[in-house]
């Protein structure tokens, strides 16, 4: 993945937790504060604007309008995701782990994860970048919070695991939000043969697109229109999955499949009240690390 895509993403993610946390307190289904800090000048504007209804509504029409879906889509997920590390800390998990953690801000957001040492791993520039952020915004990089540097076209998780002597006897919750549907379909089942080594009972947290998406996106809403705009931006998706061939391959890495839902479902089940339809394609799983 190159750098600046997964910065591009990254910042998008933030600019809608950012407007999310601008609602009224009564409709928000969380607070990110930090969010508004990891994006540009034009979407910090569209941020502040959007407390105003009248911008709301324009701004959430021009989202919906490019990308349908995409930002109940994304908020929803935030919320499930959220819900999904709480249990797997509930169930004992001793440290978090985040893949490919673009601006994801759960370890200081989150007061659950406050005492849990959370480690995440990205590209240097991105990591380089949300370290300075912290450093200017909250004086300080968070105390649990560890950041480890990968160029995966030099090196891979197992040395990187290795050099940085990385604990696999912890009960651990690895987060892949967001990146799966941009990787080869061997570096996929490596990253999984990764999360393979850490001790049962530790949870994986992670997207995926329907793989039908990459076949027929005219199945979907706002699908081809999709596509074909990732093409245009040189960050097209490569990997999918079937919903119902995934549980047998979680099996082949002593993984099972806890839940898995997709955009629809969790949309329902966070956003009811947000009428809203497209990408339902996008979807998110949990499972464990068997015995």
């Amino acid at each position: 993945m190159k750098a600046q895509k997964t910065s591009r993403t990254a910042q998008y993610m933030a600019f809608f937790r950012a407007l999310e946390t601008k609602r009224n307190q009564k409709d928000r289904i969380f607070s990110d504060p930090y969010a508004i800090h990891f994006v540009d000048s034009k979407l910090r504007l569209a941020v502040r604007l959007s407390q105003y209804s009248v911008f709301s509504k324009y701004i959430n029409h021009t989202i919906n309008k490019k990308i349908p879906g995409a930002l109940s889509s994304g908020t929803a997920r935030t919320k499930y995701i959220d819900e999904l590390l709480k249990t797997a800390v509930s169930n004992g998990v001793q440290q978090v782990i985040i893949l490919g953690a673009g601006f994801d801000t759960r370890a200081v957001r989150l007061d659950f994860l406050k005492s849990i040492p959370v480690i995440e791993i990205d590209h240097p520039n991105t990591s380089n970048f949300k370290a300075g952020i912290y450093k200017k915004r909250i004086g300080r990089i968070p105390e649990n919070v560890t950041f480890l540097q990968i160029d995966f076209n030099k090196q891979n998780l197992d040395q990187l695991a290795e050099e940085n002597n990385l604990d696999f006897s912890k009960p651990t919750a690895v987060i892949w939000e967001g990146v799966t549907n941009y990787l080869t379909e061997e570096a996929v089942k490596s990253t999984f043969s990764f999360i393979s080594k850490f001790t049962q009972n530790s949870y994986v947290i992670f997207t995926y697109v329907h793989k039908e998406i990459l076949k027929n996106p005219e199945l979907f809403l706002g699908g081809e229109k999709l596509l074909k705009d990732l093409e245009k931006l040189e960050e097209h998706w490569t990997f999918g999955f079937m919903p119902n061939e995934l549980p047998e391959y979680l099996n082949q890495f002593n993984i099972q499949l806890l839940e898995d839902l997709g955009a629809d479902e969790y949309r329902q089940k966070f956003l009811p009240d947000r009428a809203e339809k497209g990408y339902e394609f996008y979807r998110t799983a949990f499972a464990v690390k068997k015995v």
